[in-house]
C-alpha cells in the first residue's frame, strides 16, 4: 500500500475485489455510499503506486502530479466528508441523526479547507525510505485543529452510529490513526492508509451480516403471513 508500488498496487487490486464483494451485499440503497468506501480505497492505493513509478523518473512528471493530487484529495477532501455521509443514509435513529448532520457539517467545512489548501499551496511528494512523504505548505496554524477536525468527522460518527458492528469500525480506524501518529508521524497521510485498507474488510463484514438479518427478517415476515390463525 504504502511501502512500495508492488505493494500499493497489490493492495489496490485485493482491496477493490473486496470493495466490489461488498456492494453486493447492499440491500438498501442508503447502503451504497457506505459500501463502496473500499473501492475509494482500492482506487486510492493504485494512485499512489502510479506515484512510486513516476517520482524517480522526471519524464512522467504530469501522470507524476495527477497520481498526487487524486490520493490527496482522497485522503483529504473526500473521507471526511464520506465517511459521516454514508452513516448518516443508513442511520434511521432522528436523535443520531441530529448529531450525524452536524459530524456531516465539520467533514464538509474541513474538506472545503484542503480544496483551497490543494488549490492555493505547494505540494510535493518524495521517497523516504520504504514511505511517501507530502510536503505541504498549508498553513502552519491550521494543522493541529485540522487534524482534530479530521478524526472527529470521520471516526466519531461510526460510534454515534446505531448499525451493528460500526463501534468495531471506528476503534479499528482510531487505533489505526494513533499507532500511524506515533510511530510514522512524517508519514501519516500515506501509512494511515495501509490501516485503512484493513477497514475494507469490517465494511464487507458488517454489510453480510446486515443482509444475512435482512433476509431472516423477510423469512420470517412471511412465515407470520401465511401461519394459520386460530378460528
Amino acid at each position: 500500500m504504502c511501502f512500495s508500488a508492488e505493494a500499493s498496487f497489490a493492495g489496490g487490486i485485493i482491496i477493490s475485489a473486496i470493495g466490489i464483494v461488498t456492494v453486493t451485499k447492499v440491500h438498501k440503497p442508503s447502503q451504497l455510499v457506505f459500501a463502496s468506501i473500499p473501492l475509494f480505497f482500492g482506487i486510492q492505493q493504485f494512485a499512489e503506486g502510479f506515484l512510486w513509478l513516476t517520482l524517480p523518473n522526471p519524464d512522467y512528471v504530469n501522470l507524476q502530479k495527477f497520481s498526487t493530487y487524486l490520493f490527496l484529495i482522497m485522503a483529504d477532501v473526500l473521507w471526511p466528508m464520506m465517511i459521516p455521509l454514508s452513516v448518516l443514509f443508513m442511520e434511521e435513529n432522528k436523535k443520531r441523526k441530529r448529531i450525524l448532520w452536524i459530524l456531516l457539517f465539520m467533514g464538509l467545512s474541513l474538506s472545503l479547507y484542503y480544496v483551497y489548501c490543494l488549490l492555493f499551496f505547494n505540494v510535493t511528494p518524495q521517497i523516504m525510505g520504504y514511505h511517501i512523504q507530502y510536503k505541504t505548505d498549508f498553513p502552519k496554524s491550521f494543522v493541529m485543529l485540522a487534524f482534530i477536525v479530521y478524526l472527529i468527522a470521520s471516526i466519531t460518527p461510526l460510534f454515534v452510529s446505531s448499525i451493528k458492528r460500526t463501534h468495531l469500525l471506528g476503534v479499528l480506524m482510531f487505533l489505526s490513526c494513533l499507532v500511524t501518529a506515533i510511530f510514522f508521524k512524517q508519514y501519516l497521510t500515506s501509512v494511515w492508509c495501509f490501516f485503512a485498507a484493513l477497514i475494507s474488510g469490517v465494511i464487507f463484514w458488517i454489510l453480510r451480516d446486515s443482509k444475512r438479518k435482512f433476509n431472516f427478517d423477510k423469512i420470517n415476515l412471511l412465515k407470520n403471513q401465511f401461519k394459520p390463525t386460530n378460528l
